[in-house]
């Protein structure tokens, strides 16, 4: 057993050679697998602090001989039903790519054990060196980007056929959730947009790969995304207009309804109010009058009644 194997053998850290490029992954790491970094490379101690925060900016580092940096993906949480960010932390030099993350990301995760499993994607993934490396693991991440883009595409158009179906409580909680959903998915592309675009115009030439190809497909590809949102966003802030106005058009109508229901009954207030009085009034000992005093207020509110349907108030 090498050194470096025994130095790693308790540790979260699984490593994939091929040809003269290394893939380092490194799964919830905690304080000794940021030590075993600092003894095998050269990074600074502040880099590798920010890979144990709790929450980093997204950002780009570089140095003379490597680059760092800290990217934020989005995760689809089932229980909240939000999309969240999920951190990876990235190290690239001239022969190696070490990616740093809880283990939250389904399609890193995915890659990296395909890779180890199978000669054929070692081969296409790592023959070409650690930039081209670099490359297709963002790419797979940014890939992932666009299921959940459709999904919430899928949910807004389900709630635009609702909200002028029939209104319903339900659809207003779900309107405002995918408010919160996409404003949530908003914030993790913008500052990746930054990144990408940073790398796309820096040169690196420990990495020997053409940033304006491949970064710039990348930054293409979290363009689309980002404008994606924002068509989403201006739908959903629609919707919430319609809704809106949907819901103070129905108050009017039932308003409108009360208001002619309280009318028609007007006469059975009045009239049997003035008749509760303790003065002498027509008819009040015969014993028709009772009927009399309905009849009237029946003829009353008839004609009430009729009236506003002339007016199309009712």
């Amino acid at each position: 057993m090498t050194q470096a194997v025994a130095d790693r053998q308790h540790l979260n850290i699984e490593i994939i050679q091929h040809g003269a490029t290394s893939w380092i992954n490194i799964q919830q790491p905690g304080v000794a697998e940021m030590h075993y970094l600092k003894e095998h490379f050269n990074f600074h101690q502040l880099t590798l602090d920010d890979c144990l925060s709790v929450v980093q900016m997204p950002k780009l580092d570089q140095f003379e001989d490597h680059i760092f940096l800290v990217m934020h993906f989005p995760r689809f949480n089932k229980e909240t039903r939000i999309t969240q960010a999920c951190e990876v932390d990235v190290f690239a030099g001239a022969n190696y790519v070490i990616t740093i993350h809880d283990g939250n990301l389904p399609p890193l995760m995915k890659l990296f054990k395909d890779s180890q499993g199978s000669q054929a994607i070692r081969e296409s993934m790592m023959s070409q060196g650690s930039g081209y490396l670099l490359y297709r693991i963002l790419d797979n991440l940014v890939d992932y980007c666009f299921p959940i883009l459709n999904k919430v595409i899928d949910n807004v158009n389900q709630v635009e056929e609702l909200v002028f179906e029939s209104w319903n409580p339900d659809v207003i909680r779900e309107m405002a959730r995918l408010r919160h959903d996409i404003l949530a998915y908003r914030r993790i592309v913008r500052p990746q947009i930054e990144v990408i675009e940073a790398m796309e115009a820096r040169r690196f030439p420990f990495l020997r790969l053409n940033p304006d190809i491949y970064f710039g497909d990348l930054a293409d590809h979290m363009r689309r995304i980002w404008s994606e949102l924002e068509d989403l966003k201006e739908v959903i802030e629609g919707l919430y207009d319609s809704q809106g106005s949907l819901t103070t058009l129905r108050s009017n109508e039932i308003i409108r309804a009360m208001t002619g229901i309280a009318t028609v009954l007007f006469p059975f207030l009045i009239v049997p109010g003035v008749y509760g009085m303790n003065i002498a009034l027509p008819f009040e000992q015969q014993w028709w009058a009772f009927w009399f005093v309905m009849l009237v207020c029946g003829i009353m509110s008839f004609s009430l009644w009729a009236l506003l349907k002339l007016g199309r108030w009712l």
